[in-house]
């Protein structure tokens, strides 16, 4: 398997649109001139994801205060995002790509160690992005836990 990409600091951010919980689609275009947390994780009501998803939900006023957008995106489908949302109050969109093309552009798919294998799939990865669309910050192979606290203290926030 080719080495996935990796993006950095500077890079623009590659454009995608996908749906939503609720199957409206959500565009990163739609967010020009804010800036955007965009986040990948594996799978919705896994435990990693539900402590991140949730560190995010706990955090969003913050973030929101400090002018930053949060996109979570996965490879579920609409219905399972939306089950996600309602069991765990998450009050930020959901994407679903499950051709995994998005995940596969920011380099958020593809050969990991999971318990000392090397396995293909979703690497937890969280992009911020600035107001014209740039990549100010690419973090791979984050921790589900305390990785929020972490982007904030980054963010100095």
């Amino acid at each position: 398997m080719a080495e996935s990409v990796r993006l950095k600091p500077g890079d623009a951010a590659p454009e995608f649109t996908l749906p939503d919980a609720d199957g409206k689609d959500v565009s990163l275009s739609d967010h020009r001139g804010t800036r955007v947390i965009v986040y990948f994780y594996p799978a919705a009501m896994t435990p990693g994801c539900t402590t991140q998803a949730c560190d995010f939900r706990d955090s969003l006023s913050s973030l929101s205060a400090a002018g930053l957008t949060v996109l979570g995106i996965s490879p579920d489908k609409p219905a399972k995002l939306a089950k996600f949302r309602e069991k765990e109050g998450l009050t930020f969109p959901l994407l679903s790509d499950p051709s995994r093309e998005v995940l596969e552009a920011y380099g958020a798919y593809g050969e990991k160690k999971l318990y000392g294998k090397t396995v293909t799939g979703v690497i937890r990865s969280t992009f911020v992005i600035d107001e014209q669309g740039v990549i100010e910050q690419a973090q791979y192979n984050v921790k589900a836990t305390g990785h929020v606290a972490k982007l904030r203290r980054d963010l100095g926030l």
